[in-house]
């Protein structure tokens, strides 16, 4: 029976869909028992994309101009839209489908080949992608992929690509991740659509590191089934390189279909009427004189108090997957640099309810409620919080990084740059741009004030102060519930005793860590011959000896 629906979210939360996904109907409610084909575990976790096919997305358009009310602009948002929705009556009223990929998890163990992971979840009665096939090698693989892209204006959906995966998924398994980008698979990506139109003007924003980018204006026009009115061009060398005049009709694409992009200029077309673009030498926003360091293409707003450099530190600050504050977006953020009620991100832990109704639909309860979302935030750990600093070079991986190397923020702002290059991954470009943004005296104030407002989390300290590590060296994956720590306290001890937990099982796993209900983790592991402890056997690593 199917009992769960969940988005993927940021990787580890998403949203529960379960009424929503329950009115698609190429989703089986209940997995019928067929004494020809494999018998369905109790448990099984599949992963899918919702999406709406372009005949039955131009039907739903009919029917909406038909009844007054405005069109969707493409499949995509609009299935993504639906699914979200509070109503399930309204999701059931869109023409949503499901195309299944893959087997997360099995009580009776995940198949040991992707293609035999499509096989079952056909046999199961799950919707999966047609025309998936299997190549001997990897130039194969590109030919198949290039087939797909000579066929794509006849799919019965929008794509853009097609993905090439390792059949093994053990030997997938044992790649590992980058980032969150797993090394077993890669995107084929068809060749975008170009259109044309005007360059009517080029607009100069301020980026939260204070990076100035040049925008291009353009008369609107539909590329892939969006209308683009913007598209970014990149720095100013860019639009001296490619001669790009105002007037000029540009070649504009949508790079992996989401960004538009300005490939260059028609020259053959002009009229004798275009303009030459003069980068500017002030910033836009607070007039500070832009400085262009050598070796780089970007110019820089260096004025840390530049009210545009505030607004995109405080969305990024706010955002999901950083800080994680509710309500503050990017509307919100230009509200409250606008009132003058801030100076930086750190001000936002002593904002008062006053401080929000004076704003722009700002009422006593939503003031409340952003106001509880920024006290919820100061809970975030270490590692989010040096996330959220925004430092140029610094995502999730390096902040995470750094979390488990220094205690605070403190210890973090005193290390050099020969210091941070001894941790894995970071090299001299991250470690001069850490340096670089704690010796900056604007940002040394915002640390300060933000271990005032006591938004100041710390790294567990050691469990073995002297001597060795018991756990020095070792990497451990955890599946499954523990009954006595959480997911954060297990992780928290083996880091404490000199250990790393990873969230996928390699060859590099040192043990598996097997709690109630594992996931497919467990296979994995035992395919790779991984050893496995229980919660006691970690404990007893972690406090006694490494072996």
């Amino acid at each position: 029976l199917f009992v769960l629906g969940a988005t993927r979210g940021d990787g580890e939360t998403g949203e529960d869909i379960t009424a929503n996904l329950r009115t698609v109907r190429s989703l089986p409610l209940r997995i019928p028992v067929d004494p020809r084909g494999p018998i369905p575990p109790p448990r099984l976790v599949v992963r899918g994309e919702a999406m709406i096919f372009l005949k039955d997305f131009e039907e739903l358009n009919r029917r909406m101009e038909q009844g007054g009310e405005k069109a969707y602009v493409n499949p995509r948002n609009t299935a993504s839209g639906a699914l979200r929705q509070l109503d399930p009556a309204l999701t059931a009223s869109r023409p949503i489908r499901l195309l299944c990929y893959s087997i997360l998890e099995s009580s009776e163990g995940v198949p040991p080949t992707q293609s035999g992971s499509l096989d079952t979840l056909r046999a199961f009665g799950f919707p999966v992608a047609q025309g998936t096939a299997r190549a001997a090698d990897l130039e194969e693989a590109i030919g198949l992929a290039g087939s797909w892209a000579a066929r794509r204006e006849s799919l019965p959906y929008e794509a853009d690509g097609a993905v090439i995966k390792i059949d093994d998924l053990g030997l997938a398994a044992r790649l590992g991740v980058v980032g969150k980008d797993p090394r077993g698979a890669i995107a084929f990506k068809f060749a975008a659509q170009v259109v044309t139109t005007e360059l009517l003007g080029i607009e100069v924003n301020v980026g939260r590191t204070g990076v100035i980018t040049p925008t291009a204006i353009l008369a609107p026009v539909v590329v892939g089934g969006v209308t683009v009115r913007q598209a970014t061009l990149h720095n100013f060398d860019f639009i001296q390189e490619k001669d790009i005049r105002i007037g000029d009709r540009l070649l504009v694409k949508r790079a992996g279909e989401v960004i538009p992009y300005v490939v260059g200029p028609v020259p053959q077309g002009r009229t004798g009427n275009e303009r030459k673009f003069r980068p500017p030498g002030r910033c836009p926003t607070c007039q500070a004189p832009l400085v262009h360091i050598e070796g780089e293409v970007a110019v820089y707003c260096v004025n840390g108090a530049c009210p545009a450099q505030l607004v995109r530190n405080l969305e990024h600050f706010a955002g999901r997957g950083v800080m994680d504050i509710e309500g503050l977006g990017i509307k919100v953020a230009k509200l409250l640099v606008a009132a003058d009620v801030i100076a930086d991100v750190a001000d936002l832990y002593s904002l008062k309810s006053d401080d929000l109704l004076q704003l722009e639909g700002f009422a006593e309860r939503r003031a409340e409620n952003l106001i509880a979302g920024i006290q919820a935030s100061r809970a975030r750990p270490l590692r989010v919080l040096i996330t959220a600093l925004g430092i140029r070079g610094v995502g999730e991986s390096v902040a995470a990084d750094l979390a488990r190397e220094f205690a605070d923020l403190d210890k973090l702002a005193q290390a050099p740059a020969e210091r941070l290059q001894e941790i894995e991954g970071i090299g001299p470009s991250t470690a001069a741009a850490i340096t670089d943004w704690f010796a900056r005296p604007t940002n040394r104030k915002l640390v300060s004030k933000l271990r005032k407002a006591g938004v100041w989390p710390r790294a567990e300290p050691s469990v073995s102060p002297a001597g060795p590590k018991p756990l020095a060296g070792k990497s451990f994956v955890i599946t499954g519930t523990l009954p006595g720590l959480s997911r954060e306290q297990a992780k928290a001890l083996v880091e404490a005793a000199g250990g790393k937990v990873s969230g996928s099982v390699s060859q590099r796993t040192s043990y598996l860590v097997v709690g109630e209900a594992p996931g497919s983790k467990l296979e994995q592991a035992r395919r790779l011959g991984i050893p496995e402890i229980d919660q006691a056997g970690l404990l007893r690593l972690a406090q006694r000896d490494g072996s």
